[in-house]
Parts: C-alpha cells; structure tokens; sequence
C-alpha cells in the first residue's frame, strides 16, 4: 500500500505535468514517481561515485608516502 505525500507545483509545472499526463495517457502521479525515482537513482548514484573517488584519493594519497611509488605511478595523469 502507498502513502499520500502533497506537494507544491508552481503553475507552470502543473501545466507541463498535466499536458504530458494527458499525452501518455497515465497518471500525475504515476509520471512524479518515475519522475522522482530516476532522480533519487541518480543522485544515489553520484554520491556512491563521490564516495568512491574520495576513497580512491585518499588511497593515492597514501601510496605517495610509499618508497616505491615511482614504480606505480601517478594514476591522477
């Protein structure tokens, strides 16, 4: 079972959902959760790879330190 979340459009919005809607014939809310699921994909999505590239600078950052890191070299070039 779902829930109910309200949620504000500006007019201009609600026009464009309501025109696509009609177009597709599907739902309002139908579009606003793919809509809204895409975009919570996504920004999963980056923050793992925001994540990841921490991790892997915090790696190079502390290979440099290593005596032999001229033999891996630079993996930021």
């Amino acid at each position: 079972m779902s829930d109910t979340t309200t949620v504000r459009l500006p007019p201009d919005l609600k026009k464009r959902l309501e025109t696509v809607a009609r177009r597709q014939a599907r739902g309002k809310s139908w579009i606003i959760q793919r809509a809204l699921d895409e975009y919570l994909t996504r920004a999963q999505t980056d923050g793992a790879s925001i994540e990841i590239k921490g991790q892997c600078g915090a790696a190079n950052r502390a290979d440099r330190k290593d005596p032999n890191w001229e033999v891996f070299g630079d993996w930021n070039q």
